[in-house]
């Protein structure tokens, strides 16, 4: 490919993308539908304005792996036991059900050769993530009784695919060779166990190692070493690289780095992803809309009710579920997903499927993808979105891997919040800087919640979930470090409560530039919890020390604001100081000569002066 070929592919790929897809998203219909829709556009079937489908498609396959990397990253083996009774509940029961139903239909009434049913029956189990959690999420769902329900089996059908995708070649050898290849399946279980062993001694190490150098570009280019090299590992083995991919992100799943890689990834795979997308509408036979119309909206009206027929009273009877959520869960998850492009691609490739089945089948998952938000609005019209049950507390299974609280530093204060935090039950997460101290906190403990990152980075706090968040506490002993990441807090994420910690009392005024209104100086209260315990070694009564401390605070408060006034002009802040000390001294002078007289009532002999 020429530059001048290379250059005017990119731009029209870009201009597809950008009248697309912001065109979908405002009638809520989905980035998903708008890359697809760009990618029909574009294509040899309509403007032909790109031929090469099958170059781009390659390139494009590496989103895949990058995103199964990051699912990878988010199955934690604590998140998947904290779930355990919804995910392999609901979720198996649910692709089970589906997958043997919809293969059976196959294999029986479509024709098929029994290992094409199982794929294509696995594969249209499977509903789209994407559009199910950006629906949940634009409709403020996500914490409701059928949005965890949802969330489940959602994250089941990701787990789901992974086997799925590896048995493809699997099916396509056995139909080449009559029978099951042995040798095939050692050699692919004989890699994966290669795989997990070496990455549980070998990549924390690697990236303990780049994490120390401190540089964001080299911390990115090893997060990509090691998800190419995987997937390579895995092709050469002649294995399925998106399940490389997928392991090596389970692998790194609890380690302190997790959020830091996919961060680091998280750009590549948007673009690549996004390409895929175009690349699958690039590829789409439109032609069967127009020839056989009823043929594919008969594929599309059957997968619909196929699925929803069996996903409501999987969700009345093992989830919980009232009636009018079950019938939400059922419209929200009936369509078709993203992994079906996947699988259904791999098994045309692999001659387990002919082309015009590939075809139809993804044509029908497209339509079937487009009408849910569709169905789900009017839906919600019909039944009521006030009659939507919200959870009754807000520490669920599910919000408790969304985190309500980001703590930024994670030294002696942020540890003590955190410590808090963990006793009440309040989901957090940790961010630190410092490879030296997430390695010391996790030495003493399963501290998982804690990794490793710079606070500051947007990409890291997307990671973490920031918008998922309520409060954000700054517990930084940098100055300079925590007003840059205040700022970027405030930025992206104005709904955040800011609780940070103040240096000083300028690291204070600073901060409430930026729209903090109470900072905590980090020796304030330890210092006043000191001059009470003076005062009681002097003689003082401890009512009296806690009065003068109590009384020396609440005038060192309305200081800090007097003063932000004017925390720019020395000569001021000089006077209003010394004119604060003044004032002080009066205020206790004035308390001190009634309780002398009142000593002096009392005893005779007490000296004027008195120690109190």
């Amino acid at each position: 490919m020429d530059s001048h070929h290379f250059l005017q592919v990119a731009v029209v790929f870009l201009l597809a993308t950008v009248i697309a897809v912001p065109l979908t998203k405002r009638f809520r219909l989905g980035s998903v539908l708008g890359y697809l829709l760009a990618g029909m556009a574009i294509g040899p079937q309509a403007l032909r304005l790109v031929s090469d489908t099958g170059g781009i498609a390659t390139i494009s396959e590496f989103g895949v792996v990058l995103m199964l990397f990051v699912i990878g990253l988010e199955l934690s083996p604590q998140r998947l036991w904290v779930m355990r009774r919804q995910v392999f509940g609901t979720g198996l029961l649910q692709v089970l059900a589906t997958s043997a139903v919809i293969g059976v239909i196959a294999w029986q009434l479509l024709g098929m050769l029994p290992g094409a049913a199982m794929i294509v029956g696995g594969s249209l189990a499977l509903s789209s993530t994407a559009f199910g959690l950006q629906i949940l999420g634009e409709r403020k769902e996500a914490g409701t009784a059928y949005g965890r329900q949802a969330f489940a089996i959602l994250l089941f059908q990701d787990l789901a695919a992974i086997p799925l995708i590896a048995a493809v070649p699997l099916l396509a050898s056995g139909a080449d060779t009559h029978g099951f290849d042995l040798v095939g399946a050692l050699r692919t279980v004989g890699v994966i166990v290669a795989v997990i062993v070496g990455g549980r001694y070998l990549l924390r190490p690697v990236f303990r190692f780049v994490a120390k150098a401190d540089a964001v570009e080299v911390s990115t280019a090893t997060a990509l070493l090691v998800v190419m090299g995987v997937a390579l590992l895995m092709e050469v083995a002649g294995v399925s690289v998106t399940l490389g991919a997928f392991l090596a992100g389970v692998l790194l799943a609890d380690s302190e780095y997790r959020h830091e890689l996919e961060s680091n990834i998280e750009p590549f795979k948007g673009l690549l992803l996004g390409l895929f997308f175009i690349s699958v509408g690039m590829s789409m036979d439109i032609s069967l809309l127009l020839h056989q119309p009823l043929l594919v909206f008969g594929i599309v009206a059957a997968l619909l009710l196929l699925k929803g027929a069996l996903l409501w009273p999987l969700g009345r009877i093992v989830g919980a579920l009232e009636p009018g959520d079950a019938l939400r869960l059922a419209v929200l998850l009936a369509c078709g997903g993203e992994f079906a492009f996947v699988v259904l691609k791999l098994a045309d490739e692999r001659k387990l499927i002919s082309a015009e089945q590939h075809n139809l089948l993804v044509l029908a998952i497209t339509l079937s993808m487009a009408l849910t938000p569709l169905l789900v609005s009017a839906l919600a019209k019909l039944l009521g979105a006030h009659k939507v049950r919200k959870p009754a507390r807000d520490f669920d299974t599910i919000v408790a891997h969304s985190p309500r609280v980001i703590i930024a530093g994670y030294g002696r204060m942020g540890q003590i919040v955190s410590r808090i935090l963990r006793a009440e039950g309040v989901p957090f997460v940790a961010l630190d800087h410092s490879v030296e101290q997430v390695d010391l906190v996790r030495r003493f403990g399963r501290w998982s919640d804690i990794f490793y990152g710079d606070p500051a980075r947007p990409e890291l706090l997307r990671a973490a979930q920031a918008d998922k968040a309520e409060v954000f506490v700054l517990a930084s002993d940098d100055p300079e470090s925590s007003l840059h990441v205040a700022r970027v807090v405030r930025r992206m994420y104005p709904h955040l409560k800011i609780v940070a910690r103040a240096r000083n009392r300028q690291h204070v005024w600073r901060l409430m530039d930026l729209g903090i209104e109470e900072p905590i100086r980090e020796t304030l209260y330890s210092s006043l919890k000191m001059s009470k315990q003076a005062l009681i070694a002097l003689g003082m009564t401890p009512e009296r020390a806690m009065d003068r401390v109590e009384r020396f605070r609440r005038q060192d408060s309305e200081l800090i604001k007097t003063q932000y006034l004017v925390y720019d002009d020395e000569a001021k802040l000089v006077q209003t100081t010394r004119e604060a000390v003044a004032e002080l001294e009066k205020l206790f002078e004035a308390d001190a000569e009634p309780a002398a007289r009142q000593a002096r009532e009392r005893d005779p002999d007490t000296p004027l002066t008195s120690t109190d």
